[in-house]
């Protein structure tokens, strides 16, 4: 069991909760307190504490669903506090890209794109080079989505609604990476984000999560306004690898 990050999970989610005004006050800590999460999910406050200071080498299935129906978690944030519940970590070493990809990608006619278990692209075809072109371009620097999205200029101009878009972004991440606290890779690049931009340490910070679903996409280009359906694969039996298509939005 991860259980750091399950108590910093289960902390942000007691902190967000809105408390009615009428018995707030005299309260110095937003949200709920650990004595009201505890008696709700019907445990004591002592174990409770324990849990969130991570302190608990094991909590039952539940007390885990007992305590996401107290703190109104989502279905994506009750899949990830069960990940963190189990505590099954990624292999160290990543699988390799298979050297088709890039093929596949010429055979997709929209913009599309592989990444790897941290998020940079492994493989894209030109269509997604040229709405990226200092992500997947020729000269491109940097290869990484996340940098990508908070170390770079043309992000935040091609981005449409960029503030909301980096935050879900963020969440997303850290519901696919909650497993590799483990690698090295994994956590300079965190690392390196934190001590870059300021907003990536507040996205972060608010332990969001949520699946990468189906969603339409907006974005600036020489020609206007364009719309794309993102689309978001994995390959069978390769994890490590995901696979995103943006189809032009009434297509």
């Amino acid at each position: 069991m991860k259980a750091k990050e399950l108590g910093q999970f289960l902390r942000h989610a007691r902190e967000r909760i809105r408390v009615d005004s009428r018995t707030r006050q005299a309260r110095r800590t937003p949200g709920l307190r650990r004595e009201e999460v505890a008696a709700a999910a019907d445990i004591s406050v002592t174990w409770y504490t324990w849990i969130e200071q991570g302190r608990a080498e094991a909590v039952s299935a539940a007390v885990l669903a007992r305590l996401a129906d107290v703190l109104i978690l989502s279905d994506p944030e009750r899949q990830y506090l069960a990940d963190l519940a189990g505590g099954v970590s990624r292999a160290s070493t990543p699988l390799d890209a298979p050297a088709v990809l890039p093929a596949m990608m010429k055979e997709i006619l929209a913009p599309a794109y592989c990444l790897d278990r941290h998020w940079t692209a492994v493989a894209w075809n030109a269509q997604a080079a040229s709405l990226f072109p200092a992500w997947l371009g020729p000269n491109a620097r940097e290869r990484n989505l996340l940098a990508y999205m908070f170390l770079t200029e043309e992000a935040r101009l091609r981005i449409v609604d960029w503030e909301e878009r980096a935050l879900r972004l963020v969440a997303e991440f850290a519901t696919d990476a909650h497993d590799l606290e483990g690698d090295a890779l994994y956590v300079a690049l965190r690392d390196r984000l934190s001590a870059a931009s300021t907003e990536f340490c507040a996205c972060w910070g608010m332990r969001e999560v949520t699946f990468r679903e189906p969603r339409t996409k907006l974005f600036r280009t020489q020609g206007g306004l364009c719309a794309y359906e993102q689309t978001t694969l994995q390959l069978m039996g390769q994890r490590d690898i995901k696979v995103v298509i943006l189809t032009p939005a009434g297509h």
